[in-house]
């Protein structure tokens, strides 16, 4: 039984985001004090989690080649603690294989312990591939101070 005041995993429904999406995603990354500083879009490679027609949750990756900047995992105040996020962020681990992404990488400034959960492991952001280094998220939207991590992906 869900606690009150708290959200279900199990009403929220996981699909790919749309263009439609982009201004429900922006206004939760910026509840959530997320830079939203060259999101695109047009939100391909990103999932959403759907609560009543609403848009609750999100995460994706920018793709550089085999390497792909994880970015833009958020969840609505109200549905944390509900296995939304986890949802969301296995359906994009999922997604980045299939896409044949070898490495994701990903920039934090307070979920490192969440997300080591998920194989990603603290690196020096010059161990970061130069493409990821160069994108928007990495140059200008996250702080010098954000942690680096990166996780392997098997994509057999």
């Amino acid at each position: 039984m869900t606690a009150p005041g708290r959200a279900s995993s199990t009403v929220a429904g996981l699909r790919a985001a749309v263009s439609e999406d982009f201004d429900s995603l922006v206004r939760l990354l910026e509840a959530a004090a997320l830079p939203t500083a060259g999101l695109p879009s047009t939100l391909a490679d990103f999932f959403v989690a759907e609560h009543q027609g609403q848009v609750v949750g999100a995460v994706g990756i920018e793709p550089y080649g085999r390497a792909a900047l994880l970015r833009s995992a958020v969840v609505d105040p109200a549905f944390r603690r509900s296995g939304i996020g986890h949802a969301l962020v296995r359906r994009v681990l999922d997604h980045a294989r299939d896409r044949g992404i070898t490495e994701l990488i990903l920039l934090t400034t307070t979920a490192d312990r969440y997300f080591a959960r998920f194989g990603f492991v603290r690196i020096a952001r010059e161990d970061v591939p130069r493409a990821v280094r160069e994108s928007v998220e990495f140059r200008e939207a996250c702080p010098a101070s954000a942690v680096a991590m990166r996780t392997e992906l098997s994509t057999t």
